[in-house]
């Protein structure tokens, strides 16, 4: 949890993914700042289809980055994804499911709550909130 950062579900920020380290600051959380230009804001659990699509459309989520601390991503993975992206695989008819306590409230200025609550794979204490 961080505290102070919101999700969009207005609960506490919790962790995306410690293994592996994810995050713009790479410390696990979907965490938004102003060096931040992309809004690496969704906590998503990313798919084999959408890992293509992403690398289809120039963005290679695949292939290992070491000088950006980026290992490379595999299906199953949790990774924070910048929202823009996530909504442009979602539109392609590819997209990954959201895990809404991980995801930074930022997100909600890119992508609608309802958009991300129907690609949940996280399922709140209070489930009537997805409604």
């Amino acid at each position: 949890m961080v505290r102070g950062e919101r999700n969009v579900l207005g609960g506490d920020l919790v962790e995306c993914s410690a293994d592996p380290v994810t995050g713009f600051y790479r410390d696990g959380h979907c965490t938004a700042g102003p060096e931040d230009r992309g809004s690496h804001t969704i906590c998503a659990v990313v798919t084999a289809d959408f890992l293509e699509h992403q690398r289809s459309v120039g963005n290679d989520l695949v292939t290992p980055r070491p000088e950006w601390r980026f290992p490379g991503l595999m299906p199953g993975d949790r990774w924070c994804v910048v929202a823009g992206r996530w909504l442009e695989s979602q539109r392609a008819g590819f997209p990954a499911p959201v895990v809404l306590a991980a995801t930074h409230e930022r997100a909600l200025d890119v992508v609608p709550l309802q958009l991300l609550q129907s690609y949940a794979a996280d399922v709140p204490d209070d489930p009537s909130s997805l409604l």
